[in-house]
């Protein structure tokens, strides 16, 4: 039996969550510890909020266990040069991976493009989907503590007097990946594992985009299980749910789509 244990860091006080919950958090109250007695392994951390997360995945977990690794993250490749994503680099040769913040990626290096692949060159998202082991974490916590690094981040912050410009220094979770002795990363499509929530309105990153990406998802699902779709409304702009309880990733859906017709949107269940 595989010991896994599961923690969700969802909100937007980064540094606190990053730094002070994940590794000397756990250590002080004792989490760690209790861990290791109850015999878990492994750590599957998520920080995003993300409508399309797989939490525990067992195909990344199996991925993790088999490399032997001590940090592992799902990564998909950027949208675009300046998409407004950390990236995996490795700094200088033979370096550890680590993850550099879009805010502190020059701009002309954001844009590089690998000669032999055609690709960005920096093209590796962290996305916040880490899974780590306990025995590193226990390592990683008193390292953490002693370097204290930090990020600025600058920030608009209301006062008596207007808008001023505020300094914030962050730390994060993926801090913990330089001090990693080995690091695997699993591509994951983008469509299929990642429709984040960072804006309460816009074109991108909402819950209204959020859920689209769902029900299109979910819509895939169906077809390829041989169900029918029907809709009054353009499918890209809606489509059907499946329950969690029905299917986790796509899989078994044949007993309950095949030759059946849907309409979207709609709610597909036992």
């Amino acid at each position: 039996m595989i010991s896994l244990f599961i923690f969700s860091l969802l909100g937007h006080a980064n540094w606190f969550v990053g730094h002070w919950i994940i590794e000397p958090a756990l250590k002080y109250s004792r989490l760690l510890e209790d861990m290791a007695m109850r015999g878990v392994k492994y750590l599957d951390c998520y920080g995003v909020d993300n409508a399309l997360v797989r939490v525990a995945d067992p195909t990344f977990l199996g991925y993790f266990i088999d490399k032997g690794v001590a940090a592992a993250a799902k990564v998909v490749r950027k949208a675009y040069p300046l998409e407004r994503v950390g990236v995996f680099v490795k700094r200088g040769k033979g370096g550890p991976l680590s993850v550099v913040e879009y805010s502190e990626l020059d701009s002309t290096l954001a844009s590089a493009i690998n000669q032999g692949t055609g690709r960005l060159r920096f093209c590796w998202s962290n996305v916040c989907l880490h899974m780590f082991t306990v025995d590193f974490l226990n390592q990683v916590a008193n390292g953490l503590e002693k370097d204290s690094i930090y990020h600025l981040a600058e920030k608009e912050i209301p006062s008596v007097d207007g808008q001023t410009t505020g300094y914030k220094l962050e730390q994060f979770i993926f801090d913990a990946f330089p001090y990693a002795p080995s690091t695997a990363l699993f591509e994951v499509l983008r469509e299929e594992e990642f429709a984040p929530v960072k804006n309460a309105s816009g074109p991108n990153d909402t819950p209204d985009s959020a859920r689209l990406l769902v029900l299109r998802l979910h819509s895939r699902w169906v077809v390829a299980a041989g169900g029918f779709l029907t809709h009054s409304v353009p499918l890209y702009q809606t489509g059907v749910e499946v329950s969690p309880l029905c299917s986790y990733a796509g899989e078994n859906l044949e007993a309950i789509c095949r030759g059946r017709t849907f309409h979207a949107p709609c709610e597909i269940t036992f």
